[in-house]
């Protein structure tokens, strides 16, 4: 019979296993995505290589989709508002950095990589372990597999999106919008986003038709802020 003390390591083994499992299922599914992102990115009128640099430096796929889709609608007159999205979005990472701190340990080197790797995929990947070495194996397998995947992926849309040439034939001048709205709709699944959704989707179908693209997207985020604040619809504590 094997003692606790003797199976522990093969536990550790285990774990580790199934954390890389979980790590290549969710990876593989995820970089798929940037097929999309690559040949919407050169939809909107980005060309090959602002395309790949945005998926190389800001790595947020949610916010890459919000920036390509307010360009797509106002060009590069929208850039400002198109860059406030996207930046909004983003700030739920830093929200994650603060879960996944003492998780990945460490100096600054491997802080900064890791602060650059803090995305939905791994966060959820990583603190759905039991322990901290496959909490660390998650993080950083998810994070490493969907770095190298997204980039990959994208490059492969830019240049099929560049291919087709005038993609609104194809109907791909509203495909960021429904590629952005499948990525958000799997969090649906209680009382408080879906209100916070349809309430910023009716501010902004409202003032769409009277304010400049991107306007009417940052207006909508109000409504986050405000159920946010103020915790409608939410658990109470």
């Amino acid at each position: 019979m094997i003692d606790d003390a003797g199976s522990a390591p093969a536990r550790g083994i285990t774990e580790r296993a199934a954390a890389i499992r979980a790590s290549l299922g969710v990876g593989a599914a995820v970089s798929a995505y940037g097929v999309s992102f690559g040949a919407l990115s050169v939809a909107s009128g980005l060309d090959i290589w602002q395309t790949c640099v945005l998926s190389v430096l800001m790595f947020s796929g949610g916010s890459q989709f919000a920036l390509i889709g307010v360009l797509a609608s106002g060009g590069t007159a929208a850039g400002g508002a198109a860059i406030a999205s996207a930046a909004l979005l983003g700030t739920r990472n830093g929200l994650y950095a603060l879960r996944m701190a003492p998780i990945v340990g460490g100096g600054w080197p491997k802080k900064l990589l890791a602060a650059h790797w803090t995305i939905d995929e791994s966060t959820a990947v990583g603190s759905a372990q039991p322990t901290l070495e496959s909490q660390r194996t998650g993080f950083w397998f998810t994070g490493a597999i969907i770095y190298v995947g997204w980039n990959l992926t994208t490059l492969v849309g830019a240049l099929i999106g560049d291919l087709l040439g005038d993609v609104s034939q194809y109907g791909l001048d509203a495909a960021a919008a429904a590629a952005f709205l499948g990525l958000l709709w799997p969090r649906l699944r209680q009382l408080q986003p879906i209100v916070v959704a349809v309430g910023a989707a009716v501010v902004a179908a409202v003032l769409t038709p009277w304010l400049p693209p991107g306007v009417p997207v940052l207006l909508a985020a109000v409504v986050a802020v405000v159920v946010g604040l103020t915790n409608w619809w939410g658990a109470k504590s």
